[in-house]
């Protein structure tokens, strides 16, 4: 779990003892600071450091720095996965898929006008990739020129409605001040 998330689906031998010892769990890794977040109903469990008051940690999980570019495609992927909740007509399904086209779409309508978009979508397949490896995106299936991906529930633990309300004033910002 210090390495990443545990998934109910992918994970499910050691999802069941996470579940079954999560107060064990949370007595030993709060000892070194670590807090222990399980979500049974989302599917998904991940350890947390505890901050002070100024947002310090003792750094013992790594945090990632992602760019400009990746944070775009995470609040997109972040956005539709809301959306998709949000839709009273999905009651059956609680996977959200998404193909690497329809990412290209959506992500288009993010971009600044004046941002350089002919490097961004050359370069939007290694962004996809990236957040595969981050875990917010599992490949599904590949055919031909086309993949399809299931959006990770994690991401809303790690892209928060406020973070993704802020990203997109800043993003306003930006616009307007271009």
């Amino acid at each position: 779990m210090l390495k990443g998330t545990i998934e109910r689906n992918r994970n499910s031998n050691i999802w069941e003892d996470v579940v079954n010892y999560q107060t064990e769990i949370q007595d030993y890794i709060s000892q070194i600071g670590l807090e222990l977040i399980v979500k049974k109903e989302e599917g998904f469990a991940f350890v947390k450091q505890f901050e002070d008051s100024d947002g310090n940690t003792l750094g013992l999980i790594t945090r990632r720095q992602i760019g400009f570019e990746i944070s775009i495609v995470l609040v997109v992927l972040r956005q539709s996965l809301e959306e998709f909740d949000s839709n009273p007509t999905q009651y059956q399904v609680f996977e959200k898929f998404i193909t690497d086209s329809e990412i290209k779409e959506e992500v288009e309508l993010f971009l600044p006008e004046k941002f350089n978009r002919v490097r961004f979508m050359k370069e939007l397949d290694g962004y996809i990739k990236r957040i595969v490896e981050f875990g917010y995106l599992s490949e599904v299936n590949k055919k031909e020129n086309e993949t399809k991906y299931q959006i990770q529930r994690i991401i809303k633990e790690k892209v928060t409605l406020d973070i993704l309300q802020e990203f997109k004033t800043k993003l306003q910002g930006y616009v307007e001040s271009i």
